[in-house]
């Protein structure tokens, strides 16, 4: 079982959802580190991204995204935070606002 789970609805479409989630792994890729695979399928995509540590996945489909992460060694002190900030970056680039003050951490800071 996962130690983090993300699903959002949306209606944007496969093409549209796709170039979220290239952006979405670019970012995490670029800001933590993160290797990074995407594969397209007919009715849906799979992003893997992974570095020491965690390890995930993020299924994309015309109507959904579903991330799944295994925070693993040192990190699993930190799941709720990473937790945080990959779900703050999927919902930022999806429009969604969460109106929870950040904590002083640097996101860098844990990864």
């Amino acid at each position: 079982m996962p130690d983090i789970h993300i699903e959002r609805s949306h209606g944007l479409g496969l093409e549209a959802a796709r170039a979220i989630a290239r952006k979405w792994l670019r970012q995490v890729e670029q800001d933590y580190g993160l290797e990074c695979s995407y594969e397209e399928g007919p009715t849906q995509d799979l992003g893997r991204f992974s570095r020491a540590g965690i390890d995930g996945s993020v299924e994309v489909s015309g109507d959904s995204f579903r991330l799944q992460a295994t925070v693993a060694g040192m990190f699993s002190a930190f799941g709720g935070q990473i937790e945080q900030r990959l779900r703050q970056k999927l919902d930022d680039l999806l429009g969604k606002r969460d109106d929870e003050d950040d904590d002083a951490y640097n996101d860098k800071d844990w990864l």
